[in-house]
């Protein structure tokens, strides 16, 4: 919660109070008793104003083994199969995946110099963002063949989708919405955490109507409301976390990767270098 001082300008109660003259003064009394009255009423709807989103709950219904060589970022669920984009230079690619055995089954390498970032399937084609390349790419989704390239302005970090556009971060706080078929930018949503930019968006996914965003460098995923931009809940996935002496590089094998199986409501979370997929559900 968000203290009341931290709100209202900091003043000294000799300024704020009257002398012992003033005191007795009608005009005077009146207009301070109103303007003690006035904070006073404002003080409770300041404090909500202030209340930060609630941390939702969450079990582990299964886990999955995951590639511990696969620097994950992108991730998404279609027709029975995990979709995953690595990173890194020289090891960036594109995958299909079993879930259940972690099995490779398609994969297409990213071409050097590109840094592969995240990826979505829109009707018959998987697209990828890269890095600071200011270049993605566009594969046959039954395939993985090499289709077409895009270009688009500043970083690429990861991709989503609803029924009628793509959403897109870039590690800042706002959300780039994409025309589909042009993949052109046609807006953007700004998101806000108790009215403060939330910087470091990272890998998204589109669940029931919400946008869910891992941040970058922590172990929390934001829910986002998509059309005030707010965060609305977070869910801490700590408890997940590998311990560090089985990773790696802790300090970058970090949570990244969600993805939804919106006909059987099942939702799939991991990190980069991690050994296993996690199927959570989240608490009511």
């Amino acid at each position: 919660m968000r203290l009341f001082s931290n709100v209202l300008p900091a003043v000294h109660m000799a300024e704020a109070l009257p002398t012992a003259a003033q005191t007795w003064d009608d005009d005077s009394m009146s207009r301070t008793v109103y303007s003690l009255l006035s904070c006073t009423l404002l003080l409770p709807s300041l404090a909500h104003c202030g209340q930060p989103p609630s941390t939702q709950g969450y079990t582990v219904v299964r886990s999955y083994p995951h590639d511990t060589a696969a620097f994950t970022e992108g991730l998404f669920y279609l027709d029975k199969h995990l979709y995953e984009s690595t990173g890194e230079l020289g090891q960036s690619s594109v995958r299909k995946v079993d879930l259940n055995t972690g099995k490779v089954l398609q994969q297409a390498n990213t071409p050097s110099p590109f840094y592969g970032e995240g990826i979505v399937a829109w009707k018959d084609h998987l697209i990828q963002l890269t890095w600071r390349n200011q270049r993605g790419f566009v594969y046959d989704l039954a395939t993985l063949a090499p289709r077409t390239q895009f270009t688009y302005s500043g970083e690429g970090w990861a991709l989503t989708h609803d029924d009628h556009q793509l959403y897109m971060s870039d590690g800042t706080a706002n959300i780039r919405l994409l025309d589909p078929q042009s993949l052109t930018q046609i807006g953007s949503i700004k998101v806000t955490d108790r009215g403060k930019p939330l910087d470091n968006l990272n890998e998204l996914e589109w669940v029931k109507g919400e946008l869910l965003a891992n941040v970058w460098l922590t172990t929390r995923i934001a829910r986002i409301n998509p059309a005030s931009g707010k965060v609305i809940a977070w869910i801490d996935l700590k408890a997940l976390v590998p311990a560090a002496n089985t990773l790696t590089d802790p300090s970058n094998d970090v949570l990244n990767g969600i993805a939804y199986d919106a006909e059987h409501d099942r939702l799939f979370v991991t990190g980069k270098r991690w050994p296993k997929i996690y199927e959570i559900k989240l608490a009511q």
